[in-house]
């Protein structure tokens, strides 16, 4: 299984603003095959070093994680992203 992990930092950064890209993203859930399960948590300590939102997405393997990369409901919330982002990092790692 291989593990897709994303923090987003946001433009704006108001709760208002993070509840609306956490909806964004929840609303890939059950949408694309490949993914098993898919989590999106609001940082609750608002620290100079947080990031704003997480992402964990479950995949089976690399092909299914490539597959997930170029879906098209995936591609939809990364135009979305684009605009709203300040900055993004991310892991993948297999358990």
């Amino acid at each position: 299984m291989i593990k897709h992990i994303v923090f987003f930092r946001l433009k704006d950064g108001s709760p208002e603003n993070i509840a609306k890209t956490k909806d964004v993203l929840m609303s890939m859930e059950g949408k694309i095959p490949e993914v098993h399960h898919l989590e999106v948590g609001m940082d609750v300590i608002r620290s100079e070093r947080s990031y704003d939102l997480s992402l964990i997405v479950e995949v089976d393997s690399l092909e299914d994680l490539d597959k997930y990369q170029v879906h098209p409901v995936h591609k939809e919330i990364i135009e979305y992203i684009a605009q709203v982002k300040e900055s993004v990092v991310a892991v993948d790692y297999e358990v």
